[in-house]
């Protein structure tokens, strides 16, 4: 089925697991990690950058996930991912996303609420979840720049306080974590997140997740992380085979021969996530 964020994190909270939240980043990698979220028999949340819907069109987005939706019988989230402008955020909503992020975490604390305010108010005539982030994760995603400078750890006492003026369905949490990373591996602070998560009553959201130890997931789910996302490390996956395949090639083979490939590499990266974000264990 075509689902909100809302409903499969409450069934992910009542499970003690997490929700892969894969960034596509074309049209080609979509089927492919709905193929991978059917045989490992979760939901999945699909999520695009402001620029990836642009590019491929919202409405062809939207077909194409509650189609395959259909066909295989998994539930879909498609969710936009690190929206600042409320027009993107209006502009998705109304062509038929069921989940949105808008990302105030740049903004003063007041600023970020009254942002946050704005799209929820507009969202729920929709029945559309709404995602926010309190802190600064740092690192660099779809030519969004955060300094280490600038990266600030979510404080539990403030999200206390955000949750409760906004009504947003998930927060992402800074606790150490940077978009973009993948040669090398992040420290989280688990005591900030254990701080946080005994704080607030919503699902919490860890962005770059790719940059997370594999030994980490387990504790971080633990600690509330519902949702887990995962983009750089898809799109690492799909250029490095893509290269093998094209300078491999002739230049008038099909198309197919160098793309088929990559979506294998799609989908296998995928279904590893998504064995660690079952959190098996329990």
């Amino acid at each position: 089925m075509y689902v909100t964020l809302k409903e499969v994190l409450s069934q992910a909270d009542k499970l003690n697991m997490a929700v892969g939240a894969f960034n596509t980043h074309n049209l080609e990698m979509l089927p492919a990690i709905i193929k991978g979220a059917e045989k490992q028999k979760t939901p999945v949340i699909i999520q695009t950058s402001c620029g990836t819907a642009n590019y491929v069109g919202h409405r062809n987005l939207v077909a194409v996930c509650k189609s395959m939706a259909d066909e295989y019988g998994v539930d879909v989230v498609l969710h936009l991912d690190h929206a600042k402008d409320f027009g993107e955020i209006r502009k998705a909503i109304l062509a038929g996303y069921s989940s949105v992020m808008f990302d105030g975490s740049s903004l003063p604390f007041k600023e970020n609420i009254l942002g946050t305010q704005q799209v929820v108010n507009f969202a729920k005539e929709y029945g559309v979840s709404v995602e926010a982030e309190l802190g600064t994760v740092g690192g660099t995603e779809d030519g969004i720049v955060v300094t280490q400078d600038e990266v600030f750890y979510t404080d539990p006492e403030d999200a206390v306080r955000f949750v409760e003026a906004t009504g947003i369905d998930a927060l992402a949490v800074a606790i150490g974590t940077n978009h973009g990373q993948y040669k090398s591996k992040t420290e989280i602070s688990f005591e900030q997140l254990e701080k946080i998560q005994q704080a607030v009553d919503v699902p919490l959201v860890i962005h770059g997740g790719t940059g997370v130890k594999d030994e980490d997931v387990k504790r971080v789910i633990d600690l509330g992380i519902r949702k887990f996302n995962v983009g750089t490390e898809l799109l690492v996956g799909w250029n490095k085979k893509s290269k093998d395949c094209y300078g491999a090639n002739k230049e008038n083979v099909s198309n197919r021969d160098n793309v088929m490939p990559c979506l294998d590499a799609i989908q296998a990266i995928v279904e590893r996530k998504i064995q660690l974000f079952k959190n098996l264990d329990n």
